[in-house]
């Protein structure tokens, strides 16, 4: 599907890959404590673990052969603690570090998703919302076995490999160093590895964003109904079986990255005991200082146990750099600038009146162009304004501008006087309530969807603000009256009655300030009129600002202005602008035409 054009997409960027992984440590800071508690058993289990091999030297070159039985039942239960001892500690790793992991997920998850409802409304509206979904669900769950245990891993293999090495030291240096000749060779390798892996994993990251892109399209609702109607259901099948081929490449690609030679650290590292036994014999014969056969048997189980943790060592930094691929496109998230924010020193109105002034107002979306120029308009508490003018004329901005869904380019917006740019947000949420063309309804019951409003409303108040808005006795009828779950987007209802429970909602919120953003223009006459009534009683006492569709909901309007290319081109009464054979004028016969037509 042609969509990639509609995708926000972020800035190149090649981050310092110290930086990135600086950043990636801060996460933990706050675990910190946890974690030192992790390291201790860690070491613990280090020592533990190396200790083991010192015993079977000792059954091997004491015990058994000078018949000490006491001595050998002493290391034999020496040798069963320390499994029973490495295996407690293990357990109590793995509780530990999962649950700081899950709690760093748990962070990230709050930290993008309050990013997200902080951003302008222009951000949604440029970016696909599958693509939202990925970066919450896809990369943050992607990260979840390098959050949950790929910091423990790191520290336990890098504690065991260095605890081994140094009792390998202790044992024969001589055959340590021939032990760790290919050692550098295998960490290049890895990190080539790690390398390759990073880049086809952002490549896989961003193809499931496009996935779920399409699936949340096309099997909305909406969706559903257009691909069908249309008769694109197929084709649409077809689209999504080649971004899911698309998909079975990168998985394959990433899954045998660097596999070869992974694989060929593992048999080098297998071999080694064959190499150190060889090593022994061959100095041996050289007459060089004889091996005693408890110490060669003790080095090569150490060498054996270094085997594991080097091999997982290697492997977590391969994971880490893939890792960053996540980190970084949840970090791109992160950093998007918040172009609307509180000031330092927010000012609260406990009791708002509802005046709202627009001193030479000016906005514009981009560079290039301004949608609104020179807007100066007062509306007293109480008053009324009808905003009408052609598509695209800018009367939606406008009353956006209210509620701070966006920001003036230039002058001010006042309500009761203040500059909504020092209010603080409760104060707008509480001061404003919108009422849009399309409503949007959650997949819950009717209850919960007007409560969404007044979280503590009671049965009586949601009753009495549906009778208000002209939806009560509907609902009541229902089989499961307001326990009636509303479907996606509100489909088990009308467009009308959709629209009078968001005006239910509305009442329920009770806010002086009232935007109705062409609420009744997608509905037939006698729907309209009696979401008009429900309007009437919401509007009845508040300071209102109607975006007009059609005119003959505006005519009582104690003021209308005409937009035209964003700017005020006429203002007045009804009757003084019928009158003044202007924009309106032309405005009310083309509206009276098209209704004489229906």
């Amino acid at each position: 599907m042609p969509h990639d054009e509609w995708d926000w997409t972020p800035p190149p960027a090649d981050p310092d890959r110290p930086a990135q992984v600086r950043r990636i440590l801060r996460l933990f800071h706050p675990y910190r404590g946890r974690l030192a508690l992790v390291g201790l058993l860690v070491a613990a289990s280090s020592l533990v673990t190396v200790a083991s091999p010192f015993m079977l030297r000792e059954v091997l070159d004491v015990a058994i052969p000078h018949g000490r039985t006491g001595l050998l039942s002493l290391l034999a239960l020496g040798m069963i603690a320390a499994a029973v001892v490495n295996s407690a500690f293990g357990v109590l790793q793995t509780l530990i570090s999962t649950t700081v992991g899950q709690r760093v997920m748990h962070d990230l998850r709050a930290a993008v998703y309050g990013r997200l409802q902080s951003m302008p409304l222009s951000f949604f509206t440029r970016t696909r919302t599958g693509e939202v979904q990925s970066r919450i669900a896809n990369d943050i769950g992607g990260m979840q076995a390098t959050v949950t245990s790929t910091a423990t891993s790191l520290v336990s293999n890098l504690t065991s490999v260095i605890a081994t090495i140094v009792a390998m030291v202790a044992l024969d240096w001589r055959l340590t160093v021939v032990s760790l000749l290919l050692m550098p060779l295998f960490v290049w390798i890895s990190h080539r590895v790690g390398d390759e892996r990073k880049k086809i994993t952002a490549q896989r990251q961003r193809q499931m964003a496009v996935m779920a892109a399409m699936v949340t399209e096309s099997l909305s609702v909406s969706g559903i109904l257009l691909g069908r109607t249309m008769g694109r259901s197929d084709s649409l099948t077809k689209a999504f079986s080649v971004e899911s081929e698309r998909l079975v490449g990168l998985e394959v690609r990433a899954s045998m990255a660097g596999r070869w030679r992974m694989a060929s650290i593992g048999i080098v590292m297998a071999a080694l005991p064959a190499v150190i036994y060889w090593a022994a014999g061959i100095a041996l014969q050289a007459g060089g200082p004889a091996i005693s056969l408890g110490t060669l048997v003790a080095f090569v189980s150490l060498q054996q146990g270094l085997f594991r943790p080097t091999v997982s060592l290697l492997s977590t930094g391969v994971q880490m750099q893939t890792s960053v691929a996540l980190f970084q496109r949840i970090f791109e998230y992160l950093d998007l600038p918040r172009e609307i924010t509180e000031p330092e020193k927010p000012m609260r109105l406990e009791r708002i009146r509802g005046e709202v002034r627009f001193e030479n107002v000016s906005f514009s979306y981009d560079q290039s162009s301004a949608a609104l120029t020179g807007i100066d308009l007062a509306i007293p508490a109480g008053g009324s304004l009808a905003v009408v003018g052609p598509t695209g004329s800018g009367k939606s901005t406008l009353s956006y501008l209210v509620p701070r869904l966006y920001d003036v380019s230039g002058g001010r917006v006042l309500l009761d006087g203040v500059d909504v740019r020092d209010l603080d947000f409760d104060t707008l949420s509480r001061a404003v309530g919108v009422v849009a063309q399309e409503t949007y309804l959650f997949h819950a019951s009717v209850a919960d969807n007007l409560r969404f409003a007044k979280p503590d409303a009671t049965d009586e108040e949601i009753q009495a603000a549906a009778r208000a808005a002209q939806i009560h006795d509907h609902i009541a009828a229902l089989p499961d009256g307001y326990d009636t779950l509303v479907g996606e987007r509100g489909y088990r209802f009308s467009g009308g009655e959709k629209q009078r429970l968001a005006i239910a909602r509305t009442i329920l919120r009770d806010p002086p300030v009232l935007i109705l953003d062409e609420a009744t223009s997608a509905l037939d006459t006698r729907t309209e009129h009696a979401v008009q009534k429900a309007i009437d009683a919401l509007s009845a006492g508040r300071t209102t600002i109607t975006i007009a569709h059609r005119l003959s909901t505006v005519r009582d309007a104690d003021q209308i202005i005409v937009l035209d290319k964003g700017r005020i081109a006429e203002r007045g009464t009804h009757r003084k602008l019928v009158a003044g054979n202007g924009h309106y004028a032309a405005l009310v016969r083309r509206d009276t035409h098209l209704t004489a037509r229906v």
